[in-house]
């Protein structure tokens, strides 16, 4: 099975990840001092990674004992080779390309599952008559690659339409001019980010900014083909360490704070964002912060963090059986050993609440966010 490149990238990086350090770990705040620990993020800071930013800044880790440096990610980056070589004490991976690093030989684990539902979409002009996966057929379809392309390969698939046939497919950049300079009929989106985007930036026709009803959205929730994204992933051979456990449950304790602060702070945690260096503007980190609080808040049974079996047994079917233009899967088997537990965001669950922090969002309710042109 030959891999999107990304990931590839991450199985020649892996060296001995499977008998990853094992050493003890001190236990948090042991003699007074703070534990440090290391985090990898997997993009650049952005309100994505709210939560982890807030629960530094917010004193939520150091209230566990624990010393949190955030490491940013960027393109060459892949969180879940710098979690297996031990270089990072957790990582923030999708699931899909966490999978695929785990079947080369990474051992690590799913221990929090952030977002309990996918924020990728497709997004056409309104004109165009695309709304639905069997729509794409004929139409040159952008997508960036890089083992982000099984959402729309899965839709496409089981609407009947044949992703190494039947479109024209374009590798698409991190960003939406493709669509605006109408050089593809859809293009690939995050609704946290490049969606924003769009609506971001002025229609020459009118002089003022594009609006939703511009565009035609399809999303893959709706066409039944999303994957679980962001997760907080942890060593496996690790987690036979009592100590290193124990530091699990108090590192999700305290990011769950930082999760529920940002539910509840959105503009609080939209400052914190763009004052720890991000370079995209107030009014896009505001969208941003609203969108992804959609994608973990109300949260799955059980309360944030928890692993869904239904949507992880989607995840790993369409892992398995949906092939991209090349005839690849993400998977060639079902995952083996321990890919995810929720045994310590249970226990992490039980402490927040105990906090009085509200797990479950449920009554959340999502903002209207006013852009101005390029995100300032």
């Amino acid at each position: 099975m030959k891999l999107s490149r990304i990931v590839l990238a991450s199985v020649l990086a892996l060296t001995a990840c499977g008998t990853a350090d094992t050493a003890t770990t001190p236990a948090p705040g042991a003699s007074g001092a703070l534990t440090p620990i290391k985090l990898q993020l997997q993009w650049f800071y952005q309100a994505q990674f709210a939560g982890y930013i807030a629960a530094v800044d917010q004193g939520f880790y150091q209230e566990q004992g624990l010393d949190v440096t955030l490491l940013e990610g960027g393109v060459d980056i892949v969180p879940q080779t710098v979690l297996a070589q031990g270089k990072a004490d957790y990582a923030i991976a999708w699931v899909p390309k966490a999978l695929a690093s785990r079947e080369q030989g990474a051992g690590i684990t799913d221990v929090g599952q952030i977002f309990a539902r996918s924020g990728t979409y497709q997004v056409a002009w309104k004109d165009s008559g695309i709304t639905k996966a069997a729509d794409l057929k004929g139409k040159k379809v952008g997508n960036w690659g890089f083992g982000n392309e099984f959402e729309l390969f899965a839709g496409m698939t089981k609407a009947g339409v044949d992703p190494g046939k039947d479109v024209t497919l374009v590798q698409q950049q991190f960003d939406m001019q493709a669509l605006l300079k109408k050089e593809i009929d859809a293009a690939q989106a995050m609704s946290y980010n490049e969606y924003a985007q769009l609506l971001e930036a002025k229609n020459p026709a009118t002089g003022k900014l594009y609006t939703a009803d511009d565009f035609a959205i399809i999303d893959w929730k709706t066409e039944g083909s999303s994957m679980l994204q962001d997760a907080v992933w942890a060593n496996t051979a690790k987690l036979n360490d009592p100590a290193y456990q124990q530091q699990t449950v108090k590192f999700l304790t305290a990011t769950i704070k930082g999760w529920a602060f940002c539910r509840d702070n959105p503009e609080k945690c939209r400052d914190l964002v763009v004052a720890k260096g991000s370079k995209l503007g107030r009014s896009h980190q505001l969208w941003q912060m609203n969108e992804v609080s959609k994608l973990v808040w109300p949260a799955a049974a059980g309360g944030i963090g928890t692993v869904d079996e239904t949507a992880w047994k989607q995840t790993v079917e369409i892992s398995q059986t949906t092939r991209n233009q090349t005839g690849d899967t993400v998977l060639t088997r079902a995952p083996e050993g321990l890919a995810y537990t929720n045994d310590y965001i249970r226990q992490a669950i039980g402490q927040a609440e105990a906090a009085g922090v509200d797990v479950d969002g449920s009554g959340f309710q999502p903002a209207t966010v006013t852009l101005t042109e390029g995100g300032a």
